[in-house]
Parts: C-alpha cells; structure tokens; sequence
C-alpha cells in the first residue's frame, strides 16, 4: 500500500496523548499509544478527547491556518509575506490561480484527522467504564466537534466524504464523496443529539475552551444560515444572543470596549462563544504546525517586517512577516469608524511621520492587522525552550457574540424590530448611532466589526457578492465559490475533482 496520507488514515489507529494545563485544551505532548492498549478508563477517555479538540487549532495555529488563508483571499486583504512565492497556497487562493497542487492538502486532511478522532472515540466510549454523565458529555463533546469539522470542509469544498465510523486503512481508498445536503443532515444530526447534553456554561480556569450549549447552538444556528434554512437559524441565535445588549442565559454579553477583545490575557471573555486555545508550551520548528504545537501563527504572520521603533510615537512591536495587510479599499471603508486603530495599524503613517520604519513586504500597503498583532510584551520568554515566534499566546474567537448577533439579524432578513435591536447593539458598543436595518446595513457591519478574523469571503460567498467584490482578483464565477480538492487525495482513491479545477 502507498504510504500516502488519505484523509488521515492514521489518525484512526493512533491517538496523541495528552495533559491538560490551565486550559482543557491547551496542552503539552506526553507521548503516543495505540488504539489496542488504550481506552480503558475515564482518564483514557478525556484524552482521547483533548485530541479531537487540538484540531480547533487549524484556526490560527500553523502557517496553514483559517484566519490568514481566508483573509488573503477576501477584497479586505491581500496575501502579502516576503514576495510572491512565499507559500504557494496562500498567494495563489489571493490572486485566485490556485489549482489542486498548490491548494496546502491540511485544509482538507487535518479536519479529517479530527474526525477520525472523533469517531474512533465514539466507537470505544460505549465500553469504557466510567460515570454515565461524564460519558454523555464527551459523547456531546465529540458529536460536536465532528459537526464543526465537517461544517468546515463542506462550506471549503462542498464535496467531500462522509465519515462517521473508525474504518481500516484499505477501506479509506474506496471512500467516495457525499451529497452536499447529506452532510449537512449529518451535522444538524450531531448537534441537535449533542446540545442537550453540553453544560450551559463551565469554569474557564478549569475547563476553559471545552464545549457549552451555548456554543453548540451558535454552531448551529450559523450551519442553518448557510443551508438557506433562516427560520431555524433565527431560533438557535436568538436562544444564544438573548435580549440585544443585555447578558444572555448563557452569560454573554459584549465587552463595553471593543479593543479588550484582542489582549493576549482577556480569554474566555463575555463576549466569546467559541474560542481557540492557544499557549506559550516551548513549540518549536521541528513541531510547527503540528499536534504539539500550541502556539498562535497568526500573531508573527501579521506583523511587518524588520520593525524599528523610531520615537515615543510608535509601539514597542517585535517584527513579523506582513502577511495579510489591509487593501487600500478597506483602509478608506474604515475612516471614521471607532473600530478603526483597534483593527488597522496604519504603519505607513508612522513612518512617513519619521515615528518608525520597517522593511515593506510583498503587496505592501502600510496597513497591518492590529487585532492580532503582537506587542513587545507578548513575546515568548523562551523559559520553556523553544522558538519565540512560534509561541503567541492570544486565543482566537472562531464565533463571538458579535457575529451571532449580525448573523440573527441576517437570517431575519435584515428587516423588523429585532433586527434592528441586534444591529443597534453591535455599533452602541462602540458609539456609533442606529441605521436603518437592511441586508446592506448588517453586510458592511459585518465587514468592519469582524474585519480581520476570516469570515469576509464566506460571506461574500454566501451572499452571492464574490464574483462581484472579488472578480477583479480572478475570482471566476461557478468555481471559486469551493476550493479544489488537493491532488494526493485522488491518487488511488474514488474521490473526484471538484468542476472547473
């Protein structure tokens, strides 16, 4: 048998093991086992969890990561980075040339990887003895995740596999992809078996990042709206969001002041539904990217390169590699907005200020990503070894209250009282006056408020506004909309190629 990875097929004999920090799913490697000698309590269990958690990561962990992959393709960003060959996937889904060889094959085989965690763990949970109410919250837990994994491949790649089993290693090559609606029904179908069966809320400085009711019906909700299926939609947020600006049932609330939201420090804030973990464990080169790596990427991409603070008018930043930086059409979106220094670093003013200078990138506009850009403070000391680039510790929101509130008012139709209400409250946050509600209105608050995190071309897509917004880029109708599947994974298997690639 060829010793090629095929959505992760090894991930269902092998499961990392690992132990829980501060965080349940910030953790540091202990080692590996076996599927035979393992399983066996309740200990077993949890960890077995935790490795279907560390593939949250793929949000901001690794130079293959959602934010910055996502961001380099929308009209908000550019890819940006040391010059046009610097990561082949990233600078060709940016000027959309990407193709099934340079498309990064993580994007398709590290959700897998979780999945078949997902369901080996499901398949042992059954008989492993231990308390019956812990048992039925790691099956939520799991059930969940797999929903979340799989709602991000099918809105990438549409058609895809459908896998809810453990299967054997031969049995991964005659793997064919499903219909689009039946993975769907999949998702609903664990979320719906799961949310019941998920705390209402947990204690964040034991078991921060784990999985509420809260988070799960948000998941939903959004897994609705991109079915078209706005009703339901409607109902899972409004169960989440609560009154408009008041504290939800399951304690959210926006913070007051829009730029808490991106300290390294303010985790598990009230404002957050589902966040990434992230930590400074010692990662280094040879485990980037990978299971043992903890740290936020996101942090050293965003940042400008060679960084010299000149006087007291500019930050104590350390450099990066100015990946993502703003399009000069977002830059002029924003004046006049309060989000503005929160979301844009406008280095080019400081240096034609004589305040401080860099070394222009690929693309370079001046404008840099200032939610995840790291101060001076931020850096990695170096006390548990390892290279300080690689160990950001700022968690990322991959759903904030925020955009549960935008997307309520979106599957309302951008139209009524309460659309009106959710939309006040996302810019009385930040003092600006009301708007009329509209499907214009929720669609540029959604680009400043969320500006920066990932989301800009899913929705462009969803709304149908991508051919327009991003045609100028090489964006071509009826393709771009998915991504192509990479090509190792039509080798020796039933999996085809999506059109047009």
């Amino acid at each position: 048998m060829k010793k090629e990875f095929k959505i992760f097929l090894y991930a269902a004999i092998v499961i990392f093991i690992t132990s829980c920090s501060n965080d349940f799913i910030e953790v540091t490697p202990e080692g590996l086992t076996t599927e035979e000698n393992f399983y066996k309590n309740e200990s077993d269990a949890k960890a077995a969890l935790t490795a279907v958690y560390d593939l949250m990561r793929k949000n901001s962990g690794g130079f293959e990561n959602m934010i910055t992959m996502f961001n380099a393709a929308s009209d908000d960003h550019v890819a940006g980075g040391g010059g046009e060959s610097d990561g082949a996937g990233i600078q060709s889904f940016s000027n959309y040339t990407i193709n099934p060889y340079t498309i990064p094959e993580s994007f398709w085989n590290d959700y897998y990887r979780g999945i078949s965690r997902a369901n080996v763990l499901l398949s042992k949970l059954p008989g492993i003895p231990m308390d019956e109410a812990v048992k039925t919250r790691f099956e939520a837990e799991a059930k969940t995740l797999r929903a979340y994994y799989y709602f991000n491949l099918v809105r990438m790649f549409k058609n895809v596999p459908l896998i809810t089993e453990p299967l054997t290693a031969t049995q991964y090559y005659n793997v064919q992809q499903a219909a689009p609606a039946d993975v769907y029904a999949q998702i609903e179908e664990d979320l719906l078996e799961s949310i019941d069966n998920l705390p209402a809320t947990v204690i964040t400085d034991i078991d921060g990042g784990r999985l509420t009711k809260g988070a799960a019906k948000a998941i939903l909700g959004k897994v609705y709206l991109y079915e078209g299926k706005n009703t339901l939609a409607a109902e899972q947020f409004a169960d989440v969001n609560g009154t408009p600006g008041q504290t939800s049932q399951y304690g959210y609330h926006l913070l007051s002041n829009f730029a808490d939201l991106w300290s390294f420090t303010n985790k598990f804030n009230t404002e957050s539904i589902l966040e990434v973990s992230h930590s400074a464990q010692g990662s280094h080169w040879g485990i980037w990217g990978g299971n043992a790596d903890e740290g936020n990427t996101v942090n050293v991409m965003v940042g400008p390169r060679s960084y010299n603070k000149l006087d007291n008018q500019a930050p104590e930043l350390p450099s990066g590699w100015s990946f993502n930086v703003f399009t000069q059409d977002f830059y002029n979106f924003m004046q006049g907005d309060p989000r503005f220094n929160a979301t844009v670093f406008d280095l080019k003013s400081l240096k034609e200020n004589g305040h401080a200078d860099y070394i222009a990138g690929y693309q370079d506009t001046g404008y840099f990503l200032n939610k995840f850009l790291p101060k001076q403070a931020d850096v990695y000391d170096g006390s548990l070894g390892g290279d300080a680039v690689l160990n950001y510790a700022q968690n990322t929101y991959a759903i904030r209250l925020a955009d549960t509130y935008l997307m309520e008012a979106e599957a309302l139709g951008g139209t009524g009282s309460r659309a009106q209400a959710l939309l006040d409250a996302v810019r009385a946050r930040v003092g600006l006056s009301s708007v009329p509600v509209s499907m214009n209105a929720i669609k540029e608050e959604r680009r400043r408020e969320l500006a920066g995190e990932g989301h800009r071309w899913f929705d462009l897509v969803r709304w149908g506004d991508a051919p327009t917004k991003l045609g100028s880029r090489g964006f071509v109708a009826g393709k771009h909309e998915i991504l192509p599947i990479p090509i190792k994974e039509l080798s020796n298997t039933l999996i085809q190629q999506n059109p047009n690639y």
